[in-house]
């Protein structure tokens, strides 16, 4: 039997996200009534311009002041799609104390504060969900946070950037430069205007820090995830990645420790073989591959951003919230009883490929297979070319720990025989 009384919703935001976000709400109304055992009915909708014409929405539910719709106290669930860190912390605060739960799609605020907005929503029993916030319209919070929630997830390594992987596929298949590709991305919308949350890899740290902490039962901050960004990828290092039979990603990973004493998580390009299921990722689309005990190998794969994908996913979570609300339950908070440490870069063992110019004479092969020897850094291959006294020398290791490999390009510098580092990049997906 459906209640006739509507769900009563309040939407920060109504930018690209946001506006889906209402229209969806309207023109699917029946199904999502349906779906939840009640109507649900847009309540108010926070904007900063309230002047800017807004297609099927009310101009009578449009406010500029977000504080007052979150207070009202008659409003079921808050969507939040504002982003940022403030004034969005403060307004979920709000909702969650004047009796709302919150769907939201903010990657930076959840890596930041995840663990307070959880236990805010916990002292006053409402929900807090996410979906939206790591990968679009791709399920992936849900599956990590109950479907698999009695397995043991040992790795996610994914795509989770649209920008760079259009980016990064379109050197690789036109082998076009950096720019030359981060502009076609920018002419086709892929990217915005100042492209450096995602070429740097801070959009892609925050997602893995909510991946991370999901998938290990641990808190894992934006602050605790190593992050490297793209701009230094060049032409040349997408020949040498296809000489090894592999193409170049920029990748989020996190990992449970060999002895399951502790955690990783990083954002850097990384070479994967052609036959792993990542690399055949293109355009702006996302890819999430999971690996866990029981299950073995998972993959999550479809669009990663844009207002449709990410205002479906917004929607699965209001459904799933509203559900809660009628039955008087709350979902899934956070799970962090883990409380594993997450180790530091350095501590993190993989395998390398470094690019060096060197002199074209005899017994410099000699020196730097003595200089990985000293610290500890095994050579898997070796491919030299020489002419005119000069040459390219690329050494792949076996997998070693980033601090020794460090260590070793320190002391590689300092050969009078080493012209310089011409790259350096890690080897992932084996």
């Amino acid at each position: 039997m459906m209640r006739t009384r509507p769900l009563k919703v309040a939407l920060l935001g109504c930018g690209v996200v946001g506006s889906e976000v209402a229209r969806i709400m309207t023109t699917h109304a029946d199904d999502l009534a349906a779906r939840i055992g009640a109507p649900v009915e847009l309540a108010g909708v926070a904007v900063r311009r309230p002047d800017r014409v807004r297609e099927g929405i009310d101009p009578a539910l449009v406010t500029t002041d977000a504080t007052a719709l979150v207070k009202r106290g008659d409003i079921d669930v808050v969507v939040e799609v504002i982003g940022g860190i403030e004034p969005a912390r403060t307004l979920i605060t709000t909702a969650f104390e004047h009796g709302a739960s919150v769907v939201s799609a903010n990657k930076a605020l959840l890596a930041q504060d995840g663990a307070a907005l959880h236990a805010t929503a916990e002292e006053h029993g409402k929900d807090l969900y996410y979906e939206a916030a790591v990968a679009g319209a791709i399920p992936l919070i849900r599956p990590l946070r109950e479907s698999l929630a009695g397995d043991k997830v040992n790795r996610v390594l994914g795509i989770v950037n649209g920008t760079t992987n259009f980016i990064l596929d379109k050197m690789d298949s036109t082998g076009a430069g950096y720019q030359e590709a981060l502009d076609e991305a920018t002419a086709l919308g892929y990217a915005e205007a100042d492209p450096t949350a995602d070429v740097e890899g801070f959009d892609a740290a925050a997602k893995a820090a909510i991946l991370a902490g999901i998938a290990f039962h641990t808190r894992v901050r934006l602050d605790d995830v190593y992050r490297e960004g793209m701009t230094e990828v060049t032409a040349a290092d997408f020949a040498s990645a296809k000489e090894m039979g592999c193409t170049i990603k920029l990748l989020a990973i996190c990992e449970r420790a060999a002895d399951g004493e502790s955690v990783t998580a990083r954002v850097h390009p990384a070479m994967i073989p052609l036959s792993h299921p990542l690399a055949s990722v293109r355009g702006a689309y996302n890819a999430v591959f999971v690996e866990s005990d029981a299950s073995g190998q998972l993959m999550f794969y479809g669009p990663g951003a844009g207002g449709a994908p990410t205002a479906s996913a917004v929607l699965g979570d209001l459904v799933a919230v509203c559900r809660n609300r009628l039955s008087g339950t709350t979902g899934p908070g956070e799970s962090a009883y883990a409380a594993l440490p997450v180790s530091p870069m350095g501590e993190v063992v993989t395998r390398y490929h470094i690019s060096l110019d060197v002199a074209d004479k005899p017994g410099v092969l000699a020196q730097v297979a003595t200089v990985f020897a000293e610290h500890g850094v095994s050579i898997d291959t070796v491919r030299q070319q020489g002419k005119d006294g000069e040459a390219s020398l690329v050494v792949v290791t076996h997998r070693a720990s980033d601090a020794a490999l460090n260590g070793t390009v320190e002391a590689l510098r300092k050969l009078d025989t080493v012209r310089g580092v011409a790259s350096i990049m890690r080897v992932e997906g084996e």
